[in-house]
């Protein structure tokens, strides 16, 4: 079996849908409600806590989430781009696309974080900030072999290391040490602040190659190639990359740190995005398993406007406000508090799903 360069990759779409899926429910508070009244140290507990970030060293299925989205949208740039190029678009045409769309993206990730309650600020911690310089770094590089863009993305991991690790500025020469690394001092220069989080901007560098590997596996799947031809290496490029993370993490070498995107948790986190896409492509796509997934879909098809609409209106607003709405009306009947909360956050995602369902009835896509 051959895949055809000019078939819809579907499990693209639900990739991508359910992982901005888990991330309106978390704009929604509704892994905050659970874990605040679920019992500590319960299996259940243990396992929402799953949808929050490690603190520091470790990783959790939360952590995956970032790099997927980043991923998936090297793998959306692909099929554009191969489509555009099949269509006889210049490369000076897809260029100046790309470039604008890196524009929008760094926009809206400044605005994004723009709004603070003590003012506007300047920041450039959102993932939309650090998508726009990924987005064009895998670009420039697309046309490259396979094999020079697997080095670049891992010289752009080295270039981490040895930043991480020589520069020695001082009261920010300690590597893995929160508030206390490169990334800190870099967020000092570029924005005069540092974030309490231990997020850093600096994390566009090695997060570049999720992106890259995103745009990798894209233009992979649409080779002419055998199903076998193209699963086998993918799944053994994402196991070696599963081990040599692990292996940098247990060693002692680089701590796995999603918060400052470690050449391990990089690794790790990468070869988690090619197993999921891989296992998504050959269920959906090689098997034929279609039917079924549209509530991903619908979602997925309109990732931008869902994220933006949770990201700037909802935290600030519709969220807050259609829970006052819900608790207030569930008073009566003296659910209990978790209840209501819950509830709310899960009519509150019903109402942002049907929005994506209206516009995708309606046909509108929202694309930069």
């Amino acid at each position: 079996m051959t895949t055809s360069t000019t078939s819809r990759l579907l499990s693209l779409d639900v990739f991508r849908g359910m992982i901005m899926v888990l991330l309106m429910m978390e704009s929604t508070r509704l892994y905050d409600h659970l874990l605040s009244f679920i019992p500590s140290e319960t299996p259940l507990h243990l396992f929402f806590t799953q949808f929050t970030h490690h603190p520091w060293n470790g990783l959790r299925f939360w952590d995956l989430i970032q790099p997927g989205f980043m991923f998936i949208a090297g793998t959306a740039l692909a099929l554009s781009l191969i489509k555009q190029e099949g269509l006889g678009v210049s490369w000076n045409t897809r260029f100046s696309k790309v470039l604008r769309r890196s524009g929008w993206l760094f926009f809206w990730g400044v605005l994004d974080y723009a709004v603070r309650d003590h003012g506007l600020s300047f920041e450039l911690w959102d993932v939309l900030t650090q998508l726009s310089f990924t987005t064009l770094v895998a670009f420039l590089i697309f046309n490259f072999s396979l094999s020079a863009q697997l080095t670049i993305s891992f010289a752009l991991l080295l270039m981490t290391e040895v930043l991480y690790r020589f520069t020695g500025f001082p009261d920010f020469d300690q590597p893995f040490v929160d508030q206390h690394n490169f990334g800190n001092y870099m967020d000092l220069v570029l924005m005069n602040k540092i974030n309490s989080g231990g997020w850093v901007a600096i994390n566009c560098l090695p997060t570049a190659a999720h992106t890259i590997w995103g745009a990798m596996a894209g233009k992979w799947l649409l080779s002419q190639k055998s199903t076998n031809e193209i699963l086998k290496p993918m799944i053994v490029l994402g196991l070696i990359f599963l081990f040599s993370g692990y292996v940098l993490d247990f060693a002692g070498v680089t701590p796995i740190i999603k918060r400052i995107a470690t050449s391990s948790f990089t690794l790790v986190s990468g070869g988690w995005c090619i197993l999921f896409l891989t296992g998504f492509y050959w269920w959906i796509d090689v098997r034929n398993h279609r039917s079924g997934w549209s509530f991903f879909t619908i979602v997925g098809m309109n990732s931008l406007f869902i994220y933006l609409f949770f990201e700037i209106v909802g935290n600030r607003w519709f969220t807050e406000y259609l829970t006052t709405i819900v608790t207030g009306l569930m008073l009566p009947i003296n659910l209990p508090e978790w209840l209501s909360l819950i509830t709310a956050s899960l009519v509150i995602f019903a109402v942002e799903w049907k929005m994506c369902q209206f516009l995708f009835r309606k046909g509108i896509f929202f694309k930069i």
